[in-house]
């Protein structure tokens, strides 16, 4: 079963997991602005230990 997280550029989860691609980009989608406001800088999308893609600013 695949596990999607997000995880900033310290490596530290900061999303997830969810079930599927789609509901991870749905909730980085609603969230983003708080991440950043709370200091994260970069997000990486994370299936298990293999980077799908990222790092993505999230000030871009």
């Amino acid at each position: 079963m695949d596990e999607w997280n997000w995880t900033s550029e310290t490596s530290a989860r900061v999303g997830g997991p969810f079930s599927s691609q789609e509901d991870a980009e749905a909730w980085l989608s609603q969230t983003w602005q708080d991440l950043l406001d709370e200091g994260v800088e970069e997000v990486s999308l994370m299936n298990g230990e293999e980077a799908v893609y990222g790092p993505m600013p999230l000030n871009a």
